[in-house]
């Protein structure tokens, strides 16, 4: 599609929404409700937990949607009202710890036997089970593109925590990486022998 009947379609999907057109609120949905949702799942880990942070998100955004004025994408506004929400939700559930122990994630990676071939269905299973504080950061900062700054200020921890707790995901992640290959080579060695 073009890109000016693209953003021709959307100012006027924009347009209908600021006038609570009922019809043009339910096209946005459906338009970014499976990403959001995506989205949300990142942040909160339960799916139903999940689709109440949608929601919630999305009142929020047809609420506030004279907000947006035009200035860079409106998807990428959208995104930051849903990380908000799923921020605030998880400030009011209590379910964001900012300390772990490492004592799983203290090995320095060996890269040589990590796999090449990881697909991003695994990444992102494995990005779940972080624990809570370094999934958020990590989400934060290297999947939504927030700041150490606009972190810190979102949850209320300094920077230098935000660079820590993103450090110790990044070491997580990477025992993880190093255990599954490890797991894998050795059925495959069990299944050729």
């Amino acid at each position: 599609m073009d890109l000016k009947i693209y953003r021709a379609k959307e100012e006027e999907l924009i347009n209908g929404c600021k006038a609570q057109n009922r019809s043009a609120q339910h096209s946005l949905y459906d338009q970014y409700s499976s990403k959001m949702y995506a989205l949300c799942y990142r942040y909160v880990k339960d799916s139903m937990e999940a689709e109440d942070v949608l929601v919630t998100a999305f009142t929020k955004i047809f609420e506030r949607i004279d907000q947006f004025k035009g200035e860079g994408s409106f998807e990428g506004w959208i995104r930051r009202v849903v990380v908000n929400e799923a921020l605030t939700y998880l400030r009011r559930n209590r379910s964001m710890y900012l300390e772990t122990d490492l004592e799983a994630a203290e090995r320095e990676p060996d890269y040589q036997n990590i796999s090449d071939h990881l697909e991003a269905e695994e990444l992102m299973q494995m990005i779940q089970e972080l624990p809570s504080g370094y999934r958020i950061v990590f989400n934060m900062y290297a999947i939504d593109g927030y700041s150490h700054k606009e972190i810190a200020d979102q949850l209320g921890i300094s920077e230098n925590t935000s660079k820590s707790q993103l450090s110790r995901a990044r070491t997580y992640l990477q025992k993880m990486l190093i255990d599954r290959d490890w797991i894998s080579k050795k059925q495959s060695n069990e299944t050729t022998t």
